[in-house]
């Protein structure tokens, strides 16, 4: 999928107003649980980084656990519904940004990056992207990937899902734990993995099923 057709698909779904069914789906409540359990699992978090906000639902439930967030999205109409959704907190920066464009010198002791990767064009363009989040990853800090499985994305016509990422992401990181989160909807079907980065060899991989 191309970053013109990605872009047009990302419009189209926000266009509505619940275009992922955030609020109202026991599926997405349970897998943003899980996705900030994992966050909170050294406690509050200094700075961290969220990439990729929809509208705001899961960075409303992040904000309060870290001193500074960081959120990053390519569409400003995301931007703007999360900015409305979490405008009680006020140590939140907003960049609107595409993912592949994003750099900054700043190291974040968390990033969340959820259903997002398999937007961009190719594996090689995950593959560029998930070095650079790496590059911005404090040492022993936490990257929690979340996505839909490779045959769910491939049959929405995108390149590759969660399994092609983690291993992505496996090569530079340590995996600690990973959640299978589903339901009988073809369509809700998720793998949530949380990394570390070299550094931390007390804890011992936890694989859910």
């Amino acid at each position: 999928m191309t970053l013109d057709k990605s872009h047009q698909l990302l419009e189209r779904e926000l266009a509505v107003d619940d275009p992922w069914r955030l609020y109202n789906s026991a599926f997405e409540r349970e897998r943003y649980a899980q996705m900030l359990r994992m966050s909170r699992c050294n406690g509050d978090v200094a700075h961290a980084l969220e990439v990729g906000c929809a509208a705001g639902a899961f960075t409303d439930m992040l904000a309060p656990v870290c001193e500074r967030l960081t959120v990053v999205d390519v569409m400003p109409q995301a931007i703007e519904r999360a900015r409305l959704r979490t405008r009680k907190w006020s140590h939140i920066t907003w960049v609107t940004c595409d993912i592949q464009r994003f750099s900054t010198t700043e190291q974040f002791d968390l990033i969340v990056v959820a259903e997002v990767l398999y937007y961009l064009k190719d594996i090689v363009e995950m593959h560029a992207a998930s070095r650079s989040l790496v590059s911005m990853l404090a040492p022993n800090g936490a990257l929690i990937f979340g996505s839909a499985r490779d045959a769910t994305c491939q049959r929405w016509g995108h390149a590759a899902g969660a399994e092609t990422v983690i291993a992505l992401f496996n090569e530079s990181l340590s995996e600690v734990e990973r959640l299978h989160c589903h339901t009988e909807s073809v369509n809700e079907d998720c793998l949530i993995v949380r990394f570390r980065k070299q550094g931390h060899s007390s804890e011992q991989p936890n694989v859910g099923h």
